[in-house]
């Protein structure tokens, strides 16, 4: 999965930015009510391993 396809994700389930760093970024989740990284990693796509973290931080089921 590309960085931009989970990010669209990741708003559309109501997720929001809190703050950007330098290669991550910390989102904020309502439905878990979590704060998680998210690497920037512009173009590339996300390891399966990091993606299914993300979505367990933000309550996102796939």
């Amino acid at each position: 999965m590309k960085y931009a396809q989970l990010l669209a994700e990741l708003t559309a389930a109501g997720c929001y930015l809190v703050r950007k760093g330098g290669n991550h970024q910390v989102w904020y989740s309502p439905i878990t009510g979590k704060r998680f990284p998210v690497p920037f990693h512009g173009s590339k796509e996300i390891p399966k391993s990091t993606e299914r973290y993300i979505r367990l931080n933000a309550g996102l089921t796939h």
